[in-house]
């Protein structure tokens, strides 16, 4: 039944969404009209907030540049490739490599936001690799473990207001990880979608008619190549003692780094993919390599994170994003203000697509509401991490580094995660609002 219902949003998506550089741009122009026409911007005042705001994610669209560059190299490596092709090994049926690789991606994407990204996808071309199966639908259930990253272990919204001295502790206080993380409605939320998303994503597997398949050998990483030189360069870039000393003196900072309690976040598992790849490719020759292929994939990335800071900062600036929080708070009682703090986070998800940042829009406005009605706070907090993170499945940012792994485009993928996004969303507000 799910297959049959997918078809048409497969067909209009195929059909209709254009590339996510595309999408960005059509994004800007809303953004601006909006901006001029519900918040009585001068187009000039939202063209300043728009360029003052176009490098505002610089730093950022670094860290997700080497999200897919780190974790490809450290995927190319034979011993991690040897690992992800054994464990691919396990599904011996197309149906069976959609329920493993959506549930290695929910797991990893629980663990943390950006290695869920990348093992996703790179558990995905292993099973390509081993498996007839409809290659679009493979990647986008490697894509739809993402949902459930904002009510997982990196988390912004919860590890925000868990830490001393966050920007709403006047109003809240310090909330610890047990009231949102760990409480009771989350995690009961976390263990109905390990088990829809799953479902969900093996019901809408197309008949081989219409499935369609890549070639395994399109898949295969390129040898790296073999140099006989004699010169010293060559010698020092086929180095192996070159690469340990520098790459187990990474890893060794990573042990007292863990030792003294620190934190697995996006820059540390950039770290540790990093120094992981220098020791297991065994030479700077088969690391650089791995690099060339890699940075392939990352012109998604460079060109058009700017543009998604610049309509943040538009969001921001002009009130936009704190208008529509507040029309939705307008109408909500206690019992129903989670659910439209969901909802709203969704939309303005789309065009805020940064956990922190939407947060810093959004609590200002939610967090009064929620004590002004007496709502439980914790639950409104979830609730827009929630929204935050179900409106990804149709927002191509996140899944940028997913689709340069994998070698396809954003309209190859959403049909399939438009359905998730219609069936998590009603199952995520249901619990939020009942449970």
């Amino acid at each position: 039944m799910l297959n049959t219902a997918a078809k048409p949003f497969v067909k209009l998506v195929e059909r209709y969404l254009p590339d996510p550089y595309i999408f960005v741009l059509l994004l800007t122009l809303v953004v601006f009209a909006a901006a001029i026409l519900f918040e009585q911007q001068t187009p000039l005042a939202v063209i300043t907030q728009w360029g003052d705001g176009f490098w505002g994610l610089l730093s950022f669209s670094m860290q997700m540049l080497l999200v897919l560059v780190a974790g490809y190299m450290l995927a190319s490596t034979p011993l991690v490739k040897g690992l992800l092709d054994r464990l691919a090994r396990l599904a011996k049926t197309a149906g069976q490599a959609i329920v493993l690789v959506t549930v290695v991606s929910l797991l990893a994407s629980w663990l943390n936001w950006g290695f869920g990204l990348v093992v996703g996808a790179l558990f995905a071309k292993a099973l390509a690799r081993q498996i007839k199966v409809d290659y679009r639908l493979l990647v986008a259930s490697a894509y739809s473990g993402f949902i459930v990253w904002h009510g997982g272990l990196a988390g912004s919204v919860p590890l925000t207001i868990a830490t001393p001295g966050h920007f709403s502790e006047n109003l809240i206080g310090v909330i610890p990880s047990s009231n949102t993380i760990f409480a009771g409605f989350n995690l009961f939320l976390l263990g109905v979608l390990f088990v829809v998303v799953p479902l969900v994503n093996r019901l809408m597997l197309p008949k081989a008619a219409d499935s369609v398949y890549v070639d395994p050998a399109k898949l295969q990483d390129e040898p790296p190549p073999v140099s006989s030189s004699e010169r010293p360069a060559d010698k020092l870039e086929n180095s192996m003692v070159l690469a340990l000393l520098v790459g187990f003196a990474g890893i060794a900072y990573l042990v007292q780094y863990f030792l003294k309690g620190g934190s697995l976040n996006l820059n540390i598992v950039n770290y540790l993919f990093i120094f992981l790849a220098i020791v297991l490719h065994g030479t700077p020759r088969r690391l650089l390599h791995s690099l060339q292929q890699a940075i392939q994939g990352g012109a998604g990335i460079v060109i058009q994170f700017p543009f998604y800071a610049g309509i943040m900062a538009v969001m921001i600036q002009s009130g936009l994003a704190q208008s529509m929080s507040e029309w939705f708070v307008s109408f909500a009682s206690a019992q129903s203000l989670p659910f439209w703090s969901f909802i709203s986070a969704g939309i303005v998800n789309i065009f805020v697509p940064s956990g922190g940042g939407q947060w810093a829009v959004q609590a200002p406005v939610m967090l009064p509401a929620a004590l002004e009605l007496g709502a439980d706070v914790s639950r409104v907090a979830m609730a827009v991490a929630w929204g935050d993170a179900w409106t990804n499945m149709i927002q191509p940012f996140w899944a940028l580094p997913v689709l340069a792994i994998a070698g396809l485009k954003a309209k190859d993928i959403m049909g399939f995660c438009l359905m998730q996004l219609l069936i998590s969303g009603v199952i995520i507000s249901v619990v939020l609002t009942y449970f």
